[in-house]
């Protein structure tokens, strides 16, 4: 398997609905702003986006709409970045299914969770990266045991590694002595993949940043990612630190409405509802996710 660089941002992306009563749950998917979203991520010095993964809302998209939104996310990156697509399924039949349509689409890679909706043994999940694999793409597996009730544990993610189609991990654990632990057990690119342990992950070696609030600070996350990797680490710190309060959002159940929601005070670009099953954030949420977006941005505005 060809390496492939994985420095850098990478955005999590969320997706743009629009009201339609006819379509799913009332939403129906906003291709143009999605992909004019796609288009500021990249402005913005992103290194690339991945659609079709939680923030994306994938598990409430009909199939059509998820195979159009990589399509989108390729046409809107334009050869600028990575298009690493979401390929979570069930079983690895149909997450081979999802990993085929990407890779026809122009993706360069693709996110794989272990099999949702099943707790599935360790042997499982091996076979399940195996089977995607034989698509012939580099494939992040991704590490979301609150999600999947499946943990990659270190000593996993070392049997996995030897799949030569897997090159990365993205580690969503919140638990931040597995970068020591994954790197004396194996060779494989370590990605920080929970905002609010971004700076704990990156000083300890991981290589790159999958995740959520990018979204809506995406210049700030570049800067903040170039100082880590730059090694000016008191200036991130100070940076990490104006913004660590919003990012606990990213791990929250509501993660979702609320990127969104700071998205659009933000104001420079269109985070809007969520479908169903997620609502929309209580009074008290929607206070504190305001609360914490405006705190962050007059922080960075200083």
């Amino acid at each position: 398997m060809t390496a492939i660089d994985l420095g850098g941002v990478v955005v999590a992306t969320t997706l743009a609905f629009a009201p339609d009563d006819a379509a799913p749950g009332g939403l129906a998917v906003d291709y143009d702003k999605f992909g004019e979203h796609v288009d500021f991520l990249m402005s913005s010095g992103c290194r690339g986006v991945g659609p079709n993964g939680s923030l994306g809302e994938y598990s409430s998209l009909t199939e059509d709409e998820r195979r159009k939104v990589v399509e989108v996310a390729v046409d809107a990156v334009d050869g600028r970045g990575l298009v690493i697509a979401g390929a979570h399924g069930v079983g690895w039949h149909q997450a081979q299914v999802w990993a085929q349509q990407a890779q026809s689409a122009g993706a360069d890679a693709v996110l794989l969770l272990p099999p949702t909706m099943y707790r599935a043994n360790e042997q499982e999940v091996v076979t399940h990266y195996e089977k995607v694999a034989e698509i012939g793409m580099p494939i992040m597996a991704y590490n979301n045991p609150f999600d999947t009730k499946v943990d990659l544990t270190p000593a996993l993610v070392a049997r996995l590694s030897q799949i030569p189609e897997v090159v990365a991990i993205k580690e969503f654990s919140g638990d931040v002595r597995r970068v020591f632990e994954i790197k004396e057990l194996c060779d494989i690119d370590i990605i920080a993949g929970a905002d609010d342990v971004l700076f704990e992950l990156l000083i300890d070696g991981a290589v790159g940043w999958f995740a959520g609030y990018p979204n809506a600070f995406p210049k700030e996350a570049v800067q903040l990612y170039e100082l880590c990797a730059s090694g000016h680490w008191e200036q991130a710190r100070t940076l990490y630190q104006q913004l660590v309060t919003v990012f606990r959002w990213d791990s929250r159940t509501e993660f979702v409405q609320a990127i969104k929601l700071s998205m659009d005070i933000c104001g420079h670009s269109y985070g809007g509802p969520t479908r169903p099953p997620r609502g929309p954030l209580s009074s008290a949420q929607t206070a504190q996710v305001k609360a914490d977006t405006e705190r962050a941005i007059a922080a960075i505005q200083r």
